[in-house]
């Protein structure tokens, strides 16, 4: 029968892992279930980290935080005011 998980060797301060022993014993879980949760949480903290990058990339290109419905709006106001050049030209 084939696995349906994957074991690691990872490497850690012995004072660190004498604090994942004592947590893991006090919330009555394994190593592995507190190893899945730190990497769910680092997964975590790292999206929300490139979503405020991105976010913060964004900004510089918009700062004046226009949106999409905004956008529609200022093209017809420009569309509207040239066509009102155009036809005040030809008078």
């Amino acid at each position: 029968m084939q696995r349906t998980t994957r074991q690691f060797t990872i490497s850690m301060p012995p004072e660190m892992a004498e604090a994942v022993l004592d947590t893991a014993k006090r919330e009555n879980r394994t190593v592995s279930e507190l190893m899945r949760e730190a990497y769910r949480a680092y997964r975590k903290e790292r999206v929300r980290a490139i979503l405020e990058e991105s976010q913060a990339e964004t900004q510089k290109y918009n700062p004046m935080g226009y949106t999409e419905d905004d956008v529609v709006r200022l093209v017809k106001e420009v569309r509207s005011e040239m066509v009102a050049e155009r036809a005040a030209q030809a008078r």
